[in-house]
């Protein structure tokens, strides 16, 4: 039997995070922890009109965010595994890209303060795509907010994931391509990941899967 582990998934709009994590809930027995993102009440106005609504849903985010791990963590971690669609981290990913200096200097203030009271996962999965890919799995299966997000917002949330965790070295990474391979449409994919996912407890690891190509 597998020691439980807490596994967080991560990467840009449309990469398929949430997709994984929920396999990987119901692959390990453990606990899925989804983020909270339609309770948000920002988020709409956000993709509306970014400048003007980015700090309330960035605020929002990070508090909720917080909240959840706080109860999550309240729990037994040793008793099973848990699998989380995000890394509390990641949002000041989403804060760099959005927020003006001032705004910026505000929030990390406050994340600064809350970040020592999270949990390290275990593991961090990073979910990457080209962005062309991404774009096109946000108008199939994205939210009906999230389907007109302009290219070059794509392309700079994309950028910052890729510089974030070209840095990262809190906790072992799989750095995963997505682009041409499709996890739930396709087993031989997946359990060919999830093979990876199993073996690997320590330091940074690229996965990049010959796969077929999905989009």
């Amino acid at each position: 039997m597998e020691r439980p582990r807490y596994i967080a998934v991560e990467g840009p709009i449309g990469v398929g995070k949430t997709a994984l994590a929920r396999i990987l809930a119901e692959r390990l027995e453990g606990r899925l922890v989804l983020e909270q993102v339609d309770e948000n009440p920002f988020l709409r106005g956000f993709y509306a009109d970014r400048q003007k609504h980015a700090f309330q849903a960035q605020l929002f985010f990070l508090l909720s965010r917080f909240q959840q791990q706080q109860a999550l963590f309240q729990q037994d971690l040793f008793s099973r595994s848990t699998v989380a669609d995000y890394l509390f981290a990641k949002d000041r990913i989403f804060a760099a890209v959005t927020l003006d200096p001032d705004e910026l200097a505000l929030y990390r203030q406050i994340h600064d303060l809350l970040q020592p009271r999270i949990v390290r996962p275990d593991l961090v999965i990073y979910l990457q795509a080209r962005v062309e890919v991404l774009a096109a799995r946000v108008r199939k299966g994205g939210r009906d907010y999230e389907r007109g997000v302009e290219t070059g917002h794509l392309e700079a949330l994309a950028k910052a994931y890729n510089d974030f965790f070209f840095h990262y070295e809190e906790t072992p990474l799989l750095v995963v391509n997505t682009s041409d391979i499709d996890l739930e449409g396709n087993p031989e994919d997946l359990e060919a990941l999830l093979a990876v996912v199993r073996k690997h407890r320590k330091g940074t690891q690229h996965y990049v899967p010959l796969g077929t190509r999905a989009y």
